[in-house]
C-alpha cells in the first residue's frame, strides 16, 4: 500500500490544500524565483586613494604651465647665463661661442663707462623715488579708506594707470612717440602731465640763492607728477588692504584712552600696515630696476640688438646680482621695524 493510502482522509485533504497553495505561489512568483542565488562580484577597488587621485588631477592641470615655464623661462635663463661667459658671434649655421670666462663682466665695469655711470644713476634715482612713492601711497590710501561719496570711483581712478599701462600709452605720456612710430605732436601732449612747480614756489617764497644741486634734485622729484601717480597704483592697493584690516575696536579703544589721530597713526596704524609697507618697498624697487626705460635696461637691450648677446647677458646678470643685493639689504633693514601680528 502506498504512503498516500496510509494517510487518513483528513491528512490527505490537508496535503492537497498545501500542494495547491504551493502551485499558486509558484505561479505568482517572478521569473527566476527559486533558482540558485548567484554570487555578487565585488566592486573594483582603485589602487590609489581618493586623495592621491585628487593630487594627480592637480599635477595634471599645472603640467602645461610647468612645461611652458621650463621651455620659455628656465631654459632661456640658463642659456643666457652660458652666453655671459662666452663671446658670441652670429654665423649662418647658428650661434658661435668662444669661452672667455669672466672677461665680459670685467669689461662691463672697467671698460664700459656708460654702464657703470648708468648703474650709479639708477641707484640714486631709485633711492630718491622710492620714499616719495611710498609716502604718497600711504597718504592716498588713508584718504581712500575714509567714508565719503564717490569713494569707489576715486579708488578706480588711482588704480586705472595699472590697468592701461601699455607701451604706446606710456610713450605718448613721456613724449617718446617717435620710438613707437607715432611721430608728431608728442612733446606738446606730454607737457599736459608735467608741472615745474619748484621754481615758481621758491620765487613766490622769495628764495633764490640756494644750492643748484638741491634745486635740481627737488625739481627731478616733483616735475613729473603724473608719473608719480602712475607708479603708485599697486602700492596704494596694498596699503589700502592693510588699512581695512585694522579692527574698529582698536580705534574706539584709542579714543576712549584719549589718543589723538596723530598718535593713533603712529601707535596703531603704522605698525599694523608695516608688513604691507615692506611689500610696497620691495615692489617699488623691483619695478624701478626692471623699467625698460631706465638707463641700464636701455644699454643692455641696445647691446643685445647689436648682436652682442654674450656681453649683454653679462651686463644683465650683473644687474640682477646688484638688484638681489639691494633687496637683501633693504629687507634686512626694514624687517627690523615690521610688526607681525601673531594670532
Amino acid at each position: 500500500m502506498s504512503e498516500i493510502e496510509k494517510n487518513t482522509p483528513e491528512e490527505a485533504e490537508v496535503q492537497e490544500v498545501q500542494t495547491s497553495e504551493d502551485t499558486a505561489a509558484a505561479a505568482e512568483a517572478p521569473e527566476g524565483f527559486g533558482e540558485p542565488i548567484k554570487a555578487v562580484k565585488p566592486e573594483k577597488k582603485h589602487r590609489l586613494s581618493y586623495e592621491k587621485r585628487k593630487g594627480l588631477y592637480g599635477y595634471g592641470f599645472i603640467a602645461i604651465w610647468a612645461l611652458g615655464t621650463i621651455y620659455f623661462f628656465i631654459l632661456p635663463l640658463i642659456e643666457s647665463l652660458i652666453y655671459s661667459f662666452n663671446k658670441t658671434t652670429v654665423q649662418p649655421g647658428g650661434m658661435e661661442m668662444k669661452f672667455v670666462g669672466w672677461q665680459n663682466y670685467v669689461n662691463a665695469f672697467r671698460k664700459d663707462q656708460d654702464y657703470s655711470l648708468a648703474l650709479v644713476n639708477m641707484l640714486k634715482n631709485t633711492a630718491l623715488r622710492t620714499p616719495l612713492i611710498l609716502i604718497f601711497a600711504i597718504f592716498i590710501a588713508i584718504i581712500l579708506n575714509q567714508k565719503f561719496h564717490g569713494r569707489t570711483f576715486a579708488r578706480a581712478v588711482f588704480f586705472l594707470p595699472v590697468i592701461i599701462a601699455t607701451g604706446p600709452v606710456i610713450d605718448i605720456i613721456n613724449g617718446n612717440m617717435s620710438t613707437g612710430g607715432y611721430a608728431g605732436g608728442s612733446e606738446q601732449f606730454s607737457t599736459m602731465f608735467e608741472a615745474d612747480l619748484v621754481d615758481q614756489l621758491l620765487n613766490f617764497l622769495g628764495i633764490y640763492n640756494i644750492s643748484d644741486k638741491l634745486t635740481e634734485t627737488i625739481t627731478s622729484l616733483t616735475s613729473d607728477i603724473f608719473n608719480l601717480v602712475w607708479n603708485s597704483g599697486i602700492q596704494i592697493l596694498l596699503i589700502l588692504s592693510a588699512l581695512q584690516g585694522i579692527s574698529p575696536a582698536s580705534k574706539e579703544a584709542a579714543q576712549m584712552e584719549g589718543a589723538t589721530s596723530w598718535e593713533f597713526f603712529w601707535k596703531i596704524t603704522l605698525p599694523h600696515i608695516s608688513p604691507m609697507i615692506l611689500a610696497s618697498v620691495v615692489y617699488t624697487v623691483v619695478d624701478s630696476f626692471v623699467d625698460p626705460q631706465n638707463e641700464v635696461m636701455t644699454i643692455v637691450l641696445n647691446k643685445s640688438t647689436n648682436w652682442e648677446h654674450g656681453y649683454s647677458a653679462a651686463m644683465a646678470w650683473a644687474y640682477f646680482a646688484i638688484i638681489a643685493v639691494c633687496l637683501a639689504i633693504i629687507v634686512a633693514i626694514i624687517n627690523k621695524f615690521v610688526y607681525y601680528e601673531v594670532d
